[in-house]
């Protein structure tokens, strides 16, 4: 089953990936709110998509970027240390979802191929995959019907290497382009896709390509993976190594809120 023209807010719209989300979702006739921090910051935004300002880090300016949408792309994430990584790339996960006020829509999630290693220098110094994990969990849990794609290297494609490969267990720790490598173009292709085909619903995946065209209709490769299990925290074949009794608390608060459809108690972290 598929549905029709979306309401659909960008996440991360002025973003290296966004645009291109913004674009796609516009391509395929769906209405696009582009979420920004600035109305500079949407210079260059196609003028058909409605602009709202607004701060991932601050949940009392999102409630107009969430009213009347269908759905949510988000491809946003920072740049900085530990404290960017917990604010934006975890906070503003949460922060949207509890916008919503308990109300269920579609959404899709850009994270990282890699995000379960946490041994990694990468996470170590930034923590990255941690919180990027972290949001992944609070979608799992909201009740919300999703997809959550962890692309490889952004753009390291060759320029015969389209043919979209759906990956799952998150086996790749590298580090490197050796993981898998991705167009950005494609990775906005599949994250738009995914609201409007049920194959796609619940799932999570690795996403690389390899060799060869890029393929034309999407919902077979969504079929041939499996729906992360009901109830749990990592997608299907994730290593079990963040154990959620060792959690923050305020992380297994968040977690527990959302499951039980309430708004949060506070906005500290």
């Amino acid at each position: 089953m598929t549905r029709g023209r979306l309401t659909v807010l960008c996440v991360g719209a002025t973003g290296s990936v966004g645009r291109h989300v913004v674009e796609e979702a516009l391509r395929r006739g769906h209405a696009v709110r582009a979420l920004v921090r600035s109305r500079g910051k949407a210079a260059g935004l196609p003028a058909q998509a409605e602009i709202v300002v607004g701060e991932l880090t601050q949940p009392d300016t999102l409630a107009q970027a969430v009213a009347g949408v269908d759905a949510i792309v988000f491809t946003h994430g920072s740049n900085g240390g530990k404290a960017d990584t917990r604010a934006i790339d975890y906070g503003g996960v949460r922060n949207v979802l509890f916008a919503l006020g308990g109300r269920k829509l579609r959404i899709a999630l850009m994270t990282a191929i890699g995000v379960t290693d946490r041994a990694g220098s990468y996470n170590r110094k930034t923590e990255a995959h941690d919180w990027k994990r972290r949001s992944e969990r609070l979608l799992r849990a909201s009740g919300n019907v999703y997809t959550i794609v962890r692309p490889g290297w952004f753009d390291y494609n060759d320029v015969d290497q389209h043919r979209l490969v759906l990956l799952q267990g998150d086996t790749r720790h590298a580090g490197t382009p050796a993981d898998g490598v991705i167009a950005r173009r494609q990775i906005a292709e599949v994250l738009v896709a995914s609201l409007t085909l049920e194959e796609a619903s619940n799932k999570t995946f690795e996403l690389v390509a390899e060799a060869g065209p890029e393929q034309q209709n999407l919902a077979p490769l969504f079929a041939a993976v499996k729906a992360d299990d009901a109830g749990a925290p990592d997608g299907v074949g994730d290593a079990a190594n963040m154990p959620l009794d060792q959690e923050p608390q305020e992380i297994r608060d968040d977690l527990r809120q959302l499951e039980n459809r309430q708004a949060p108690t506070s906005d500290t972290h």
